[in-house]
């Protein structure tokens, strides 16, 4: 069990300091022996874990899946509401999910591929949409899938300027507006009136999963991101 719970560490240690390097430089000026170098492990145990850079990306990439999912709520739109205010909570306090998004959107990152997030949270929110249509909650003439990618698409676009402009510190914000501006067209009136739209969604559903799931980490002061600098 030691030595498992020692290979777990020095793997989060080599994905943690890859999740910085690529968030800082991007996946084509970052190097293996700058990861090495940052994580303090020798070469084996990181090929151990991550045969290539590209394993590394990968890994980094699939640190935006949470591992544990949202509670069911009673209205299907409210919990995919719920699911992205969390996922813009965590871009804005957790390194390795900005890192994640940062690859995602690196179109330098050449031989790295990049569609898995989209295609996943896209996923999530058809799947959410499925059920929120099932249950009356949206208007006729939505379309699950086309609905969903446009949400994915969009929160790219405001969390690319969110970042460009203020390093996400006004990100839920933006969410909020982004979502006031587009289920008006999605949700039947009467649900739309009771959902919760407001900026500190995202704290909240985080404060209530860490109830549930008290292992949940808690991101530190350091790792919360500062106001991007002014020249």
């Amino acid at each position: 069990m030691a030595k498992q719970e020692r290979a777990l560490r020095t793997r989060h240690a080599i994905l943690s300091s890859a999740a910085r390097i690529f968030e800082e430089r991007g996946y084509q000026a970052a190097t293996v022996s700058e990861i090495l170098a940052s994580a303090g492990v020798t070469k084996g145990a990181l090929y151990f874990h991550f045969p290539s850079k590209e394993h590394l990306a990968e890994g980094v990439l699939h640190a935006q899946d949470l591992g544990v999912p949202i509670p069911d709520r009673p209205s299907k739109v409210q919990q995919m509401v719920d699911t992205v205010f969390l996922h813009a909570h965590r871009l804005q306090n957790d390194p390795m999910v900005r890192a994640g998004v940062r690859l995602s959107l690196d179109q330098q990152a050449q031989g790295l591929d990049r569609s898995g997030p989209f295609l996943r949270w896209s996923e999530v929110g058809t799947e959410l949409l499925d059920k929120a249509k099932a249950q009356g909650e949206l208007l006729p003439h939505v379309t699950s899938q086309e609905t969903a990618d446009v949400l994915v698409g969009s929160f790219a676009g405001i969390q690319a300027m969110s970042q460009a402009l203020c390093n996400y510190q006004d990100l839920p914000q933006r969410v909020a507006a982004l979502l006031r501006h587009i289920l008006p067209s999605v949700v039947v009136p009467s649900v739309l009136a009771s959902i919760d739209l407001t900026a500190t969604r995202g704290a909240t559903v985080y404060t209530e999963l860490q109830t549930l799931h008290p292992d949940l980490q808690t991101p530190t002061p350091e790792t919360t991101p500062q106001p991007a600098p002014t020249h």
